[in-house]
């Protein structure tokens, strides 16, 4: 039995308030155990979005409530609530600012709008960057020039890695992770993950070529650390005329990343260092006392998306096979989670920003 720190996934859209259809915090904290995951951070951009005082509260009674696994959530960066968010840094997972597309109350559309979060946001606190290619780029000059450090979300593209690898070497504050879709599929796949339904395989930012995916694992001591960006939409939606983009990824990130240690692809160590070492000191993490995963590393087994906790009853990794079943979680030296069953209540996971 192979024993493991408790895993920490810093990119998770847990979709409460406004789309529990889909998730909430009880089946995502549901799915983090079972995945081995014993701290999730919560990503804003949910309906209402998570940009003040009172939209961060209305997450974290739920939070509250529901959750089994330990969490923090993210405050999001809009165009004029630079001083409000600065001021809830200590609640908060971090600042989540969206470069590229999104919706309604974070959208950032010029880089007139980033400077006043780079210029109030403590430089203590975590700051998350959704940014692909030209604005990412544009994010590091903005952290080198404001001497403000920056993570950068789900790196996907060569372009991307090299350049990080050019600014960590210049001592710029740059840090980042890679998701599992990231390193696994390539645009090739998208025929067969999608089962004829095309929108199966929309996910931001969108599966790159497998040159990109090569470049991914050449480069793997820039990454620090491995995020499922879990963002789970039911089959009906991604089946429809108009599909939303993202994964599902809690329970499928560990049994593909030991999958990629038995084949040689990466160590056991490189593995902790990004799903706990790394994320821990990135986004200033307390310690869990008493907590671990226990994997037995011998089984070999299919993925099955009817066998998983998360609501949205899918996965791309359908079928495939992944390596290390996870067998029991003990949290806080409570036994969360054992053979298949959760074995803690709702509102056992704390805020670890509490």
């Amino acid at each position: 039995m192979l024993k493991l720190p408790g895993l920490i996934d810093p990119h998770v859209h847990v979709r409460e308030p406004g789309a529990t259809h889909k998730e909430d915090w009880d089946t995502v904290t549901q799915a983090a155990l079972a995945g081995g995951v014993t701290t999730l951070l919560a990503m804003p951009n949910t309906k209402p979005p998570i940009f003040d005082e009172a939209t961060l509260t209305l997450a974290l009674d739920a939070a509250k409530t529901k959750a089994r696994c330990d969490y923090a959530q993210f405050v999001g960066a809009g165009p004029d609530n630079a001083d409000i968010v600065a001021s809830l840094a200590p609640q908060a997972a971090g600042l989540k600012m969206y470069l590229d597309s999104t919706f309604g109350e974070l959208r950032l559309d010029d880089m007139t709008l980033w400077t006043p979060h780079f210029q109030a946001f403590p430089k203590s606190a975590p700051m998350v960057m959704h940014s692909e290619s030209r604005t990412m780029a544009a994010a590091i000059l903005f952290s080198a020039v404001y001497d403000h450090p920056v993570h950068i979300a789900h790196v996907s593209l060569k372009e991307e890695i090299l350049l990080i690898k050019a600014a960590k070497e210049k001592g710029i504050k740059v840090t980042c992770e890679v998701c599992p879709h990231h390193l696994f599929l390539s645009k090739d796949d998208i025929p067969a993950i999608s089962h004829g339904h095309p929108g199966r395989g929309e996910v931001r930012p969108r599966l790159a070529t497998q040159a990109d995916v090569d470049s991914l694992w050449t480069n793997l001591e820039v990454v620090d650390c491995f995020a499922t960006d879990h963002a789970p939409h039911t089959l009906e939606e991604k089946d429809s005329d108009n599909p939303p983009p993202g994964f599902p990824g809690l329970e499928t990130m560990l049994p593909l990343l030991l999958k990629a240690v038995d084949d040689g692809r990466l160590t056991l160590d490189d593995v902790v260092q990004r799903l706990h070492t790394n994320p821990k000191r990135i986004f200033n993490l307390p310690e869990q006392p008493d907590t671990w995963v226990e994997v037995d590393e011998s089984a070999m087994y299919e993925i099955k998306a009817s066998e998983q906790f998360t609501r949205c009853g899918w996965t791309p990794f359908e079928g495939w096979k992944g390596r290390g079943k996870v067998r029991k979680v003990v949290l806080r030296g409570k036994t969360a989670f054992e053979d298949g069953k959760i074995l803690v209540e709702k509102g056992y996971g704390r805020n670890v920003r509490g």
